[in-house]
């Protein structure tokens, strides 16, 4: 932990999506001020992961900042996106620590390659929080979902659409990317509610969470297993489950199997609500992100996270790094209106444009 801070003129954010290129600008002179008391002209930096999850950029980063600027309205903010490239994201931590922020917020693009940027940011006295991915190296905090908890709605809602077919049932299991240790979690809450209760016709480990792979994949799996032998589709993602879709209409697989998902991406919502997917988990996101923020002004400030953190986790590093894990929500046509809408993700007119009025009219969202 840095014992003095720096002084910063004014909030910046930027992102850079090419190796080389990090238009963060500055936030100020880049010496620490050595007479400037703790707790004044503070410096939070944010590295996002990338930008085609849509949940970072437009719930997370805006939750973060909020609440960061509600806590300490004299800190600036330095904000990176890493648009999916490992070394983009190592070059914008290091830009970070060469700025001299007093504590760094990161999703990482990978959790594991991350690891030796968080100890050159730690050898230089800067606290890095692992945000919804545990990174590796000395993390000094970690906020996420329960990943467990997640694959296990995920699981719970396809043996729901199966009901009793289940047994007789052969699914496709599209994992999400193996560079994120969450979908480790979520695979294996999946598999602990369906392991005995269904066949898995096939299996895929999706990198990058990508549609585009999660299409191929899809793809691969109709062409084995046939267009009419797929009962249901375990995605990890909406964006998998996007790519999946896609690819079983493109097989004319009439009707589509069920479809699970998880981020409630507009786009998942609507699906969900003609049809085409069963179903989502939301993550109601100021759960994950008011937490950070609070860990990142009381870390740049000096202070414990005790009063924030009630559990911890380990990684190959650090045995005990206080923790916050939120609890996930799972979404169906049944409840967007009580959950989706009600919450304030969405708003009905959001929904329902007119491609969706006659399924939203269906599902009681209009009229």
């Amino acid at each position: 932990m840095a014992t003095v801070t720096r002084r910063a003129a004014a909030v910046v954010t930027a992102a850079s999506l090419a190796l080389g290129l990090l238009a963060c600008g500055t936030a100020g002179d880049d010496v620490r001020d050595e007479e400037a008391p703790r707790g004044e002209n503070l410096v939070i930096g944010l590295l996002l992961a990338d930008a085609a999850v849509t949940r970072w950029e437009s719930f997370d980063r805006p939750l973060i900042e909020r609440r960061i600027q509600e806590l300490c309205d004299t800190c600036a903010i330095e904000v990176s996106n890493a648009g999916n490239d490992v070394a983009v994201q190592h070059q914008q931590l290091g830009i970070m620590i060469t700025h001299g922020v007093d504590v760094v917020i990161v999703n990482a693009v990978d959790s594991k390659s991350i690891g030796s940027a968080v100890k050159r940011a730690d050898e230089s006295g800067i606290p890095v929080i692992a945000y919804d991915r545990l990174a590796e190296g000395p993390i000094s905090g970690y906020v996420s979902f329960d990943g467990h908890a997640v694959g296990r709605l995920q699981g719970r809602a396809l043996l729901r659409a199966l009901g009793d077919e289940a047994a007789n049932s052969r699914i496709v299991m599209m994992n999400g990317s193996p560079t994120d240790p969450n979908a480790g979690l979520f695979k294996e809450g999946a598999q602990a509610v369906l392991t005995d209760r269904v066949r898995i016709g096939k299996e895929f480990d999706i990198l990058g969470w990508s549609t585009e792979g999660a299409y191929g994949a899809m793809a691969s799996a109709v062409a084995d297993l046939g267009a009419n032998e797929i009962d249901a589709v375990y995605a990890a993602s909406d964006s998998i489950a996007a790519g999946a879709i896609a690819a079983l209409r493109a097989a004319n697989v009439e009707p589509l199997p069920p479809v699970t998902g998880q981020d409630a991406e507009l786009a998942a919502v609507q699906r969900i609500v003609d049809g085409s997917q069963y179903m989502t988990v939301y993550k109601p996101y100021q759960r994950e992100a008011f937490p950070a923020a609070e860990m990142a002004v009381a870390l740049a400030r000096g202070e414990t996270l005790e009063g924030i953190a009630r559990d911890h986790v380990a990684n190959d590093t650090v045995d005990d790094i206080p923790a916050v894990y939120a609890e996930p929500i799972s979404v169906t046509a049944a409840n967007v209106d009580e959950d989706i809408v009600r919450r304030g993700l969405f708003t009905v007119e959001e929904i329902c444009t007119p491609r969706f009025a006659s399924a939203c009219d269906r599902a009681g969202l209009t009229g």
